[in-house]
């Protein structure tokens, strides 16, 4: 049996709960962790960078010497890539660099992740994840009671635009859904901050 400790807001203990062992308790495979992290990072590249060919820097289009009878003879165009101010060969153009992952792939990958949090004892339940009003301090006021330091990720049931605009303006503080949790931003997590509908719900999708 897998049992986490949870926490209300003030950081007391309320109760306990049976995680899911076959989504909380796997051994993490590193090998699928490291291709789910390559695949969340080059689907992130936008491909916009261009450098400029022979053809398309500005000048060039006259022959700059004469064909014979000069030792700088056949030369066609001072834009050439070895001259200077000449464009450049096999410069980098725009391109698409996503790709898809096998759906078993993915989900072993989210499974890994979610153990390697247990392991580490970085993640943490929370009985409900609410607040009344848009308050910066009293989400500063629960990382302070649950002892989440550095980075955090907190994930939410489903989206709660009080609680999203709450923690936005604090650094290292992301929050999500339940049902939109990537494989990159728990790993890069240092604390792991659930509510347990979310849990509840993240068990149904990953069974």
């Amino acid at each position: 049996m897998l049992n986490v400790s949870i926490y209300n807001m003030e950081g007391k203990i309320t109760g306990e709960m049976e995680l899911e062992a076959s989504i909380f308790g796997l051994i993490p495979n590193e090998s699928v962790l490291h291709q789910a992290v390559v695949n969340h990072l080059a689907n992130k590249r936008r491909g916009t960078h261009s450098t400029l060919t022979r053809g398309e820097v500005r000048g060039g289009g006259r022959k700059p010497y004469k064909q014979n009878k000069i030792d700088r003879s056949r030369a066609g165009s001072i834009r050439m890539p070895h001259w200077r101010h000449g464009g450049i060969a096999f410069g980098p153009k725009p391109r698409e660099y996503g790709y898809s992952l096998n759906k078993k792939v993915k989900r072993l990958a989210i499974k890994s992740a979610l153990s390697a949090k247990v392991q580490d004892n970085e993640l943490i339940v929370v009985d409900r994840i609410q607040l009344e009003s848009y308050r910066t301090k009293s989400i500063i006021a629960m990382l302070t009671a649950l002892q989440a330091n550095k980075k955090v990720l907190i994930v939410t049931p489903e989206a709660d635009h009080i609680v999203y605009k709450s923690a936005n303006n604090i650094p290292d503080v992301q929050t999500t859904e339940a049902n939109s949790l990537n494989v990159y931003d728990i790993l890069h997590c240092d604390s792991f901050i659930i509510a347990k509908d979310a849990i509840r719900i993240v068990t149904e999708i990953y069974t």
